[in-house]
């Protein structure tokens, strides 16, 4: 092994079995044994966490509000004793969750208002939001779907699955279909080809896309099989969701490697958090391993005004800061576009900083990464006399 991969390698840490040491490597490695031993109760934290009394108060909260669920896999990557460890404020819930701010909405994407059948979001005119499941590996305190998913949230999610066949079969204008939730690959291998077949028989439909956070919480989920199944169906591509390099561990890593290598493009969308990735020595180690992992940094997203979010959700400022000090720092594919999903329904809209300097009929003003200025003409705009004119009638 070359120095330089050796080096590679090193940024990537195994932390299993940690708090489980008494289980077995194939015990580990099953996603199902992972799935039934998740953290999920103010016991099970406390066994392994000294918690603060926001914690504490949260996970009471987290009961009639968004679930408190938690792999092994992921649990061992928080800090015991470190209330701002970037891991635990993703997973464990705190008593702010409780506080609605001014601007909080229950559904800040406007996808229920967007919904032509149960369980499908029509909002772009090409491409659908297909929720298949409402249940995930672990919650997100942020979970832009916490008003349905995990459980206990305030609605219940209801897909009917032959409706919306139905109506795909009959909008020919789609041609994009993303699978989410909750997250489509906790379905059974035999549940998510029956999706996946079904849509691929429809004829106008040229690709599918899989949105999840599974090969980060669950890696172990990752199979052969699993691979072997989901590159039948290419065009096939896959949007995971990291937003701290501490979550790149080696198995989310092979995990990657074994969806890479069957074919399917992998992209990443990151949610700009206070705490956990809103600074840019942060973000720039996440998106150069993640382009070690052979995936494309995707979309940074402003947080959702989701309610109970606001201790978590930072200034636009800061994004457009970040993606500054990336630009012309590091390789344009490690760069992710910075979006707001505008409130209400708005869809994704794209928030850059500012390098044009002015721009009129004869040139833009720009600056680069250095704040060096350049010029570039706009076209003359030619025109043609009434004796050319005259010519190309007679010709």
């Amino acid at each position: 092994m070359s120095e330089s991969s050796s080096a590679i390698k090193e940024r990537f840490v195994s932390h299993a079995p940690g708090h489980w040491s008494a289980v077995t490597p194939a015990m580990w490695s099953d996603w199902r044994w992972q799935q039934r031993n998740r953290v999920t109760t103010l016991a099970g934290l406390e066994d392994r966490l000294r918690l603060t009394s926001e914690e504490r108060a949260g996970v009471l909260l987290a009961g009639k509000k968004l679930a408190l669920a938690v792999t092994p896999h992921y649990f061992n990557l928080i800090e015991p004793d470190n209330p701002n460890c970037p891991i635990r404020r993703q997973v464990v819930p705190r008593i702010e969750e409780g506080y609605d701010s001014p601007h909080d909405m229950a559904d800040p994407c406007g996808e229920d208002s967007s919904m032509p059948v149960p369980g499908l979001v029509h909002r772009y005119p090409d491409r659908v939001l297909f929720l298949v499941t409402d249940r995930c590996a672990s919650y997100c305190r942020y979970c832009t779907r916490s008003r349905v998913v995990s459980g206990v949230g305030e609605q219940e999610l209801h897909t009917d699955f032959e409706e919306t066949f139905r109506y795909l079969e009959t909008h020919t204008e789609i041609r994009d279909v993303l699978l989410s939730g909750g997250d489509a690959l906790l379905l059974s291998d035999a549940r998510l080809e029956a999706i996946l077949s079904r849509l691929r028989s429809i004829k106008h439909i040229e690709f599918l896309r899989i949105g999840t956070r599974v090969p980060i919480f669950l890696p172990q989920r990752i199979t052969p099989e699993l691979c072997a199944m989901l590159r039948k169906y290419h065009p096939l591509w896959m949007s995971v969701h990291v937003n701290h390099p501490r979550e790149l561990t080696i198995e989310v890593r092979d995990a990657l490697g074994r969806l890479a290598d069957s074919g399917i493009p992998l992209g990443n969308q990151s949610v700009l958090l206070s705490g956990v990735n809103d600074d840019v020595d942060t973000m720039r180690d996440l998106v150069h391993k993640l382009l070690l992992c052979r995936v494309r940094p995707y979309y940074l997203y402003q947080c959702d005004l989701i309610r109970g979010s606001s201790h978590l959700r930072t200034s636009v400022a800061k994004g457009i800061e970040i993606i500054e000090a990336l630009r012309g720092f590091t390789s344009g594919y490690a760069i992710p576009q910075f979006v707001i999903d505008a409130p209400g329904g708005g869809g994704k809209v794209p928030v850059n900083p500012n390098y044009v300097v002015s721009h009129d009929q004869a040139k833009i003003v720009i600056r680069n990464f250095e704040g060096r200025i350049f010029e570039y003409p706009e076209p003359i705009a030619t025109r043609v006399t009434n004796h050319h004119s005259a010519e190309l009638v007679t010709a």
